[in-house]
């Protein structure tokens, strides 16, 4: 079973996104997902019932908190109304631009583990990293800190230096990631980093599935991904 999922970010409106998911959904099949999951990530403003019939709904982010104090913050009280558990942990947008380091991802981590949610849980390298020459140490440290036995993990390898840049790995470089991860862990590994409707096939034949941004906004391409 190959995953496809996509993370719309801050992108679309509540109802943009009603209307995208709509359409989508009925424009998918039961033949069609046969062989595939279809995730997507809205905003959590955009979050609605997750009822569909192809497509499982999830959360970009959320406190470790059934609720409380946190201003400014989405609390397990607000994802058990729309019935959704899944959610996507430690995004390089989440870990730079918010200052989520390991410690705060694998508190979550831990915390959605107990109520049993499907993780997505994001990692990658900086290009410094890359050049660097010891990316698969990094990746390994920062699968450290979690269970990478929890029965609904999914690891999500999203190197920084192909988020949004238009760059993407080559099949060689994910290979040599994925079959390094697959030493540590019996989790499925997807892969992120400027997925497109271009590419998607070549990178679904050698991992478990995918993690698309920018192109995922888009229903004609993102529907060309799941068909293909």
């Amino acid at each position: 079973m190959k995953i496809v999922a996509g993370n719309f970010k801050s992108n679309l409106t509540r109802s943009a996104s009603m209307e995208y998911l709509t359409a989508l959904d009925s424009m998918l099949n039961t033949e069609m997902c046969r062989n595939k999951d279809i995730y997507i990530f809205p905003s959590n403003t955009s979050l609605v019932q997750n009822n569909y019939k192809h497509i499982t709904l999830g959360a970009q982010n959320c406190n470790d908190s059934d609720s409380g104090a946190f201003t400014g913050e989405a609390s397990l009280l607000h994802l058990q109304e729309f019935e959704i558990n899944t959610i996507l942990i430690g995004h390089s947008e989440r870990r730079n631009i918010f200052f989520e380091n390991d410690n705060i991802c694998a508190r979550k981590f831990e915390y959605f583990k107990s109520h049993n949610f499907k993780i997505f849980y994001c990692i990658g390298e900086s290009l410094g990293i890359r050049e660097g020459g010891k990316y698969l140490e990094f990746l390994e440290s920062q699968l450290s800190f979690i269970d990478t036995n929890y029965k609904n993990l999914i690891i999500a390898y999203e190197p920084i230096w192909a988020i949004g840049t238009g760059l993407n790995a080559s099949v060689e470089q994910i290979c040599e990631c994925i079959s390094h991860l697959r030493g540590i862990s019996n989790a499925p590994i997807i892969y992120g980093g400027s997925v497109n409707e271009n590419n998607s096939n070549d990178i679904l034949r050698i991992s478990d599935g995918i993690l698309v941004g920018s192109a995922s906004l888009d229903i004609n391409k993102f529907y060309k991904i799941i068909s293909d």
